[in-house]
């Protein structure tokens, strides 16, 4: 496994790569042995890290997507959509791929991950295009797999931006929205399916989808898949994929479930690593509160009055969240509610509300705390402590995102401290 490791004070330069120990090849795949891994490391001084300040995403200098071995139509497409710096895991991730090898990426949402599977899997479909036949569907090229639909809608919406003149080229495979829709958009020949693992495995029970000629598989957010129960729908999915294909697998920890993924399905793949990524980012201040539970309220409506910026809140479950939306709006301030019971049109207005602004205040349970793309979110508060640690660094890591700053504050009950003293302490 070539690797690539991405400190806060130092990373691995490109140049140093040998691609031919990269190459995804010689099905199927070794056992992943950290051990043997070819680490390959070159230090690049902190100096040559910089910070957009449009973006707030850190990205090297004198690296530019023009510098990448990519169409000339997609350099202009990236730089019509704005995208003018790749970010770390951009910059080590695409070279390697676009030459064909698999990728294991260590990288939490927020770090420009997406770009760096969409952009090699687009030009390796652009650069080798199949004939069209008349009267016969392409088969599907390319598969993201992640965890819920917000982050698949996510995905093709950055697809979208990259790829405008495509019809029908993309389709969302997802629970939520119509299966009708769904169904007719396939039966329609598109190149690259963006699915969650449930919806997904259904279809190919029923033999609605064919996923045989895929050349590229994405994993995104592997272990929050595996957290939600989805490793035997993985499999089965994984299963009816050639195995000569290439895969990019992402995940923010790499813990023993997930090497077992690496296992499996991932073959002598360039490591790139963004740091502690399991952590929020230092620039996250940690706040905790100890109240009891029918003060909770009043000091978050304190908090509303005297901060500013908006507030994403969290609450242990669906019926918690509802609650203290009503309340919140009753107390006179602008919020919206989101959780697994609420429509998809419902969850899509509300962080579109959100992200624009519409209201200041979002209240979410769990189902946001991984992928939510809205930048620039001040304040995290945690009104219900979560089920385990995993999901307190993830709350948290909603803030603070792409070198901005926030604060995290936790609302800590006098039965709780032990638990959020620990949690609090291995965020860091």
């Amino acid at each position: 496994m070539t690797s690539a490791t991405l400190e806060p004070e130092a990373i691995s330069n490109t140049s140093n790569y040998n691609m031919n120990q990269a190459t995804a090849t010689n099905f199927p795949p070794p056992a992943y042995d950290a051990a043997k891994a070819a680490a390959i490391d070159s230090i690049v001084d902190a100096s040559e890290i910089e910070t957009d300040p449009l973006t707030h995403l850190p990205f090297l200098k004198n690296v530019h997507f023009n510098d990448f071995n990519i169409s000339d139509g997609l350099k202009r497409r990236l730089s019509t959509a704005g995208f003018k710096t790749p970010t770390p895991v951009q910059a080590k991730a695409i070279p390697p791929a676009l030459k064909g090898a698999d990728i294991l990426a260590t990288a939490a949402t927020g770090t420009g991950k997406t770009l760096s599977f969409l952009i090699p899997m687009i030009e390796l479909m652009d650069a080798n295009p199949l004939p069209v036949v008349k009267g016969k569907r392409g088969p599907i090229r390319s598969l993201i797999l992640l965890p819920t639909r917000e982050l698949a809608m996510q995905v093709l919406e950055h697809y979208s931006k990259l790829v405008p003149s495509a019809k029908n080229d993309a389709v969302l495979v997802v629970g939520g929205l119509s299966e009708n829709t769904q169904l007719d958009q396939l039966s329609r020949g598109p190149r690259l399916v963006v699915a969650t693992p449930g919806r997904l495995e259904d279809f190919l029970r029923r033999r609605a989808i064919s996923i045989g000629a895929v050349e590229m598989l994405v994993l995104d957010e592997v272990d929050r898949m595996l957290d939600m129960g989805f490793l035997p729908s993985i499999r089965r999915i994984v299963g009816a994929l050639p195995r000569t294909r290439q895969t990019m697998c992402y995940s923010a920890t790499l813990d023993g479930n997930v090497r077992q993924v690496v296992r499996d399905y991932v073959h002598n793949p360039v490591h790139v690593e963004i740091g502690q990524t399991s952590h929020p980012c230092d620039q996250v201040e940690l706040r905790a509160c100890t109240v009891m539970q029918d003060q909770k309220l009043g000091l978050l409506d304190q908090m509303l009055r005297e901060e500013t910026g908006t507030f994403l809140v969290f609450s242990r479950t669906k019926h918690g969240a509802d609650r203290i939306s009503k309340k919140l709006e009753r107390l006179g301030h602008d919020v919206d509610v989101i959780h697994g019971d609420r429509s998809q049109s419902q969850r899509t207005a509300a962080l579109k509300g959100f992200s624009t602004g519409k209201h200041r205040v979002l209240v979410a349970t769990d189902v946001a705390a991984r992928g939510i793309d809205v930048q620039d979110i001040a304040h995290v508060v945690n009104y219900d402590l979560p089920n385990g640690s995993d999901d307190f660094v993830h709350r948290i890591g909603r803030t603070g995102r792409a070198g901005a700053s926030g604060i995290a504050t936790t609302f800590v009950m006098p039965q709780e401290r032990s638990d959020a003293a620990a949690w609090s302490a291995n965020s860091r």
